[in-house]
This record gives structure tokens, sequence and C-alpha cells, in this order.
């Protein structure tokens, strides 16, 4: 069966609103230039080897590899065949001496290329594609939604079930990746930089969640080697007295949630610091929950930062988000979008945002607590989650 393309009337109505960020951060301006395959899929619906053409007048995508799958899976109305950049400026003609261009994804390799046919001084538009995904249509909220629904099935009703004793965490989190495959889910977490794809998310038992990663997160995790720092230990097995972090993003149609949930293996009061265990997962509960009602158009994220941040018990302040100096991060074709709850973001919220909110508290000697949702900024009241529940059951005493 084919897969569902985006529909025209959405990546004509994105294109436009392209232009018009365009005209008004950059008067004058006569073209930009798109390679990156989440730029490529956002504006034309196909991930290709290729480059999208926008003037105020035309937009193009010329495709290398490989026409025949772009044609049959976008409904963009231009799209052309290209064996080399030269084509570009074969169809083009004159190249304007100032080209727009997405410069944290763009390589030096790519940029030399493109400079050899078309010259031209690159220059950076990522704040203007930034606050254009930011801003999510009703057709990016439906897979989001799709995809949160899956997300907190799979998560919340699934993922219990499958803890037992001698599981590995890499075990674990392939399990759990398969049920969301089983349930639609496309299989792939994309981040905003280049080369940054993941498959499988991240299950920590116990102190390896204290385990600080290469990525900014507060989750942590001492991955299948050196060379992954993610999905999860395949030596490290679950035993009663483990606490056990799932920090798994899914997705639907190309867009992504984030839900992290967090396990007591056992029962928590035969732990000699069950109480405070408890306490930190009671703590990361209402945060998330305060951080929720704070999230509502006009609010600024540099505000509810700095808000929540007073509100943290001072018995876990030293712990809390694990050195990471956020409290949740934007999200939808890639993880890692803005605004960020962080220092620095002034510019308010605005209805149709979606940020997943991950407080986290690191318990030495004991591991990682805490949640994770991903919510949608509503028109009026607190955001809306998409995934699910923060407070969810604690203890697991399994099989």
């Amino acid at each position: 069966m084919p897969h569902t393309p985006v529909p025209v009337s959405e990546l004509s109505a994105r294109i436009d609103r392209l232009r018009r960020a365009m005209s008004q951060r950059h008067p004058g301006w006569s073209m930009l230039l798109l390679e990156n395959k989440i730029d490529l899929y956002y504006f034309t619906g196909t991930m290709q080897e290729g480059t999208l053409i926008v003037t105020p007048d035309l937009a193009t995508l010329f495709v290398r590899r490989s026409f025949d799958c772009a044609s049959r899976e976008s409904l963009f109305p231009d799209l052309r065949p290209m064996s080399s950049f030269r084509d570009i400026r074969q169809a083009l003609g004159e190249v304007p001496p100032t080209v727009y261009i997405a410069a944290r994804t763009m390589t030096l390799q790519k940029l030399t290329l493109l400079q050899k046919h078309l010259p031209f001084a690159p220059q950076p538009i990522d704040d203007v594609l930034s606050e254009l995904r930011a801003h999510k249509s009703e057709y990016e909220l439906c897979c989001m939604r799709r995809a949160g629904r899956l997300h907190q099935a799979v998560i919340e009703n699934v993922a219990p079930s499958l803890l037992r004793r001698g599981v590995s965490e890499a075990r674990l989190c392939s399990e759990i990746f398969t049920c969301m495959l089983d349930h639609g889910a496309m299989g792939i977490s994309r981040f905003n930089q280049p080369a940054a794809e993941d498959v499988l998310g991240v299950a920590s038992f116990g102190e390896n969640g204290l385990r600080a990663s290469a990525i900014d997160s507060p989750s942590g995790n001492i991955g299948t080697c050196i060379a992954m720092k993610a999905i999860g230990s395949s030596e490290r097995c679950l035993e009663v007295g483990d606490t056990v972090l799932l920090d798994i993003p899914c997705g639907f149609d190309g867009y992504h949630t984030d839900k992290s949930i967090t396990f007591y293996f056992g029962v928590l009061a035969k732990h000699p610091q069950g109480a405070r265990i408890r306490a930190a997962h009671e703590q990361c509960v209402f945060l998330e929950n305060e951080i929720a009602s704070l999230m509502r158009p006009d609010a600024v994220p540099a505000e509810i930062y700095e808000k929540i941040l007073t509100l943290v018990d001072p018995a876990f302040r030293d712990g809390f988000m694990n050195a990471c100096k956020f409290l949740g991060h934007s999200i939808g074709l890639t993880m890692d979008e803005t605004p960020v709850l962080a220092r620095g973001f002034s510019t308010p919220l605005e209805q149709g945002m979606t940020i997943a909110v991950e407080p986290k508290i690191a318990l030495d000697g004991i591991g990682l607590i805490g949640s994770e949702n991903t919510y949608e900024i509503a028109a009026q009241g607190p955001a809306q989650s998409l995934t699910g529940l923060s407070d969810t059951p604690f203890e697991i005493t399994g099989p």
C-alpha cells in the first residue's frame, strides 16, 4: 500500500510562509537554496538527494537521486531531474551574488561543490527556518497527536509488562522499539544537525542513568559501546531494586514526540532510600505539571525556566536536570527544535507550538528519576499533553 503524501495545499502554504518570512527578515532577497533532507521534506514532501531553489517567483526541486521516487511520493508541483549542479545553473541562468542557505546543516564539502557551478556568497537563514517549523499547522499537529497516542499506548501500557529480572537494557529498548513499529511508528529519530539520527532511544538501569552522554540531555546511558552512547548495554541486566529510565522517542509520518518514564523494579518500601526515591519521582511529576500549566500563548520560555527553578526542592537541587540547563525543547520534524525552555529564549510562546517537557533528578548511587511528555500549546488554558500521563504507576514488581 503506498504511503500517504503530504497534501499539496500544505506544501504550498509552507512555501508561501517562507517567502513572507524572507521578505520580512531579508527585504530584497532573490534566492534561497536548501539541500538538507529535513528541509526538503518540509517544503516538498520527499527526502531525496537534491536541491530546492526558491525565489520570489518560483520553487523548484532539482533531484539527483531518485527522481522516480520523488515523482511517486511528492505532490510538489515543480520536480526536475539533475545530474550535477551545472543543471541548476543552466535552468536558472544568472545566480544572484547572495544566496540564502541553512548554514547549520550545510557542510563545507557541499558548499564547495555548489559554488563550483553556482558562484554566490552564502547567507544563513536558520532563524527563519526554525521559526517556520516552530508553528505547527493542523496537518502537522494531527501527525504529532497520532504519534503521541501511539507513544502513550506502548510506553505506559506495554513497557511495564516487558520488565523482568535478567533482561538487558539493550534487549528491553529493542523490544519497546519493535512494539512501536508494530503499532505504526516510523522507526527513526532525527536531530537538527548533520548526520544526527537515532533509532531506539535509551533504556538505563540504576547507576547507568547517571552516565553523561554526548548529546545535551539529562538522560544518561552507557550505550552499546564507546562508539554508540544510546540504546543500552547488552550486559547490564535488570535486578530487583533497580530504577528503570526509558527515554524512547516515537514518530509518525516524519513527526516526533518525546516521552520518558521511570519505574522502580521491586517493592520500594524495601529499599533503604525508598522514601527519597519516591519523593524524587513525585517532585518530577509536580514540576512537569507546573511547567505545563505555565506554557500558554504569550508566556516567555526564559521566565518559565526561572520560575520553575525556584520551585525545585532544595533536597534535589544539586541533581536536578543532571547538569543540563533547560527544562524542555521544541519538537517536530527533528527532536531538537526551538524555542527551548531555558535562559535566553525571550520570544513568547504561541498556539500550535509543541514542546517536550522533561524534569529529571539524578540520585547519586541510585539512578536517574524523571518524567517527560510532549505538549501542544493550546489557544487557551495550560498546554495539552500529546503523549499521556506524567503520574504513571512507579513500582513494578514484574515476573
